[in-house]
């Protein structure tokens, strides 16, 4: 009963899975559509080909005459050529269709990752998230340049097999094709006990890419500390539960391709010797007579077609296994689709109110793990164009405090106003808009000086870029850069010191023209000389902008109006 109830429920999730897929396929359903159409023609290319010798062979062979067997070998040549050039434009015609719909699935999936809140960021790898856009997605294109789609094709050949077969020679046919119920007890029952194995690849895949995304991003440290060894072992237990899985589904698969082997060459033997006794006209037994003798044609007809009968049923096992892969992939691609951002647009946005730069924290409390609260009961606000630094030791919520504000987190209870209106309320990428976030680690993105500075925002033109640059101090070193603003920037900016990073990111949020500018730790590792242009340009990038400054150098605070103490999230002075 339960094996049933699991058979029953794996068939359903294949099903919705391919639902799921069609989604995205849709779109080039007219290519789609033509490349089903080409199948059948395939078929009756494949079909025509062993009836063609069979005719040939008794019609003209074995009457030792050749006329009129020319005609033949024309049809012949043009049923071979026809089955290429029309295999040719349907694998075409299927990976263009696969190209798009899946380029557009990784959009997709992009497009929910960057909807996500941080706290989704905060229990996912980044080598996870990775996997579900590469490798998972490299699955599924395998499934379509396996030729898993042509799985249509071989049931249509298969039968257009069986039913050749039984027209020309019943009890043969019958014979030829005795040994098939076991051959497909014994597929059923590998197919089951690999399917499992296809899920644990993909889960354990993840876990490897996770865990590479980690340590080589954190390599200097391994280094420094003399880890090596311990970050081999543990990835080498990785890679081994990786390689179990593999190993597991490979037996599966190697078992099914032996079977399909043994059975097809059991069935030719069948052929030959039932056959021998059917061109002779001998009884097969003691207790039977063969009522007519056949052809040799029919019986060399018989062997190909039997030889191409075991083509699609050999290419099954690989096929099964490509499509067991790329379902168990499509599972974990579309669990992403299926997430609902915790933090998203409210339905009815509020209309944004003219920008002031008034900040409210109204008895604002938060905690990222229940019962362990970072702010409590947060309350101050700052008028427009005022300048309030935070201080307070290291988890004392300073940052938290920011994170807040741009609406990365929600409070728990309380609430946040920016220009009098509820951050909940307010239409994200409109608060953002309205902020300018400097924070202590500078994140730069491999492209050029100032696509770091614009970020993809084409309303800033290289008139704005050099004037913020100029306006920060940035200018200075970017002029000594061999392609100046064309520079191309490393990983994560490391041909570039801190203090360059720095200003860079001064310069990024001058150029986007925020209400409201948001300070994190923005000097804290920087060498005297650079703080000296950094407080220069945070001068210039406060004037006439409400700032939040969160700092423990007295330089950066002095100049505040108000500062603000914070004590395990409470506000003491």
């Amino acid at each position: 009963m339960g094996t049933a109830a699991n058979k029953d429920g794996a068939r359903m999730r294949d099903l919705e899975m391919l639902r799921r897929m069609w989604a995205f396929v849709r779109p080039y359903r007219v290519l789609f559509a033509a490349s089903l159409l080409l199948l059948p023609l395939i078929s009756a290319c494949l079909l025509a080909q062993p009836y063609i010798v069979k005719r040939t062979i008794d019609d003209y062979i074995m009457k030792g005459s050749t006329e009129g067997m020319a005609w033949w070998g024309l049809m012949f040549a043009l049923a071979v050529l026809g089955e290429f050039f029309l295999l040719y434009w349907q694998h075409y015609i299927t990976m263009l269709v696969a190209q798009r719909s899946l380029a557009d699935l990784r959009v997709a999936v992009f497009d929910k990752i960057m909807s996500m809140e941080s706290a989704f960021f905060d229990k996912n790898p980044v080598g996870r998230l990775v996997t579900r856009m590469t490798t998972d997605i490299d699955v599924i294109n395998e499934m379509f340049a396996a030729g898993a789609i042509t799985m249509l094709m071989d049931i249509i050949t298969l039968a257009g097999i069986v039913t050749i077969m039984l027209a020309i020679h019943t009890k043969l046919a019958l014979v030829a094709l005795s040994t098939l119920p076991l051959m497909l007890i014994l597929i059923d029952f590998f197919r089951r006990k690999a399917r499992r194995y296809y899920r644990l690849i993909r889960e354990r895949i993840a876990k490897i890419n996770a865990y590479l995304q980690e340590a080589i991003s954190g390599m200097a440290v391994i280094q420094l500390f003399a880890q090596e060894d311990a970050s081999a072992r543990e990835f080498e237990a990785l890679n081994a539960a990786h390689r179990d899985a593999n190993h597991y589904s490979n037996i599966y698969e190697a078992s099914l391709f032996s079977i399909v082997e043994a059975v097809s060459n059991i069935s030719i033997a069948l052929i030959f010797w039932y056959g021998a006794h059917l061109i002779l006209g001998e009884p097969v037994s003691a207790t039977s007579t063969v009522a007519t003798a056949v052809g040799l044609g029919t019986l060399v007809g018989f062997m190909e077609y039997i030889n191409k009968f075991f083509v699609p049923v050999r290419d099954f096992s690989t096929k099964y296994a490509v499509m067991q892969s790329a379902i168990a992939a499509c599972e974990k691609v579309f669990s992403v689709l299926e997430l609902e951002p915790a933090i998203a647009d409210p339905e009815k946005p509020a209309s944004a109110p003219p920008a002031s730069g008034t900040i409210e924290f109204e008895n604002v409390s938060f905690s990222y793990i229940e019962g362990e609260a970072v702010i409590k009961e947060l309350s101050f606000r700052v008028e427009p164009g005022q300048h309030v630094a935070i201080v307070g030791a290291t988890g004392s919520g300073k940052t938290t405090i920011t994170k807040l504000l741009a609406r990365f987190y929600d409070v728990q209870s309380g609430r946040i106003l920016v220009d009098g209106i509820d951050v909940r309320e307010w239409k994200l990428s409109e608060l953002r808009r309205r902020m300018g976030c400097v924070l202590q680690d500078v994140y730069l993105f491999s492209d050029t000086v100032a696509a770091n500075i614009t970020l993809g925002d084409e309303s800033i033109g290289m008139a704005k870029v050099r004037e913020a640059a100029r306006s920060v101090n940035a200018s200075g070193f970017i002029a000594t850069l061999d392609h100046g603003f064309d520079e191309a920037v490393r990983e994560r900016g490391n041909n570039f010191s801190a203090g360059q990073r720095q200003l860079l990111s001064f310069a990024r949020a001058l150029a986007h023209e925020p209400e409201i500018l948001v300070l994190d730790e923005a000097t804290s590792s920087v060498d005297h000389d650079t703080e000296e242009l950094i407080q220069d340009a945070v001068k210039k990038l406060q004037s006439g902008r409400s700032s939040l400054v969160i700092a423990h150098r007295l330089s950066t605070i002095e100049s505040a109006d108000r500062i603000l103490v914070l004590h395990r999230g409470e506000l003491r002075e």
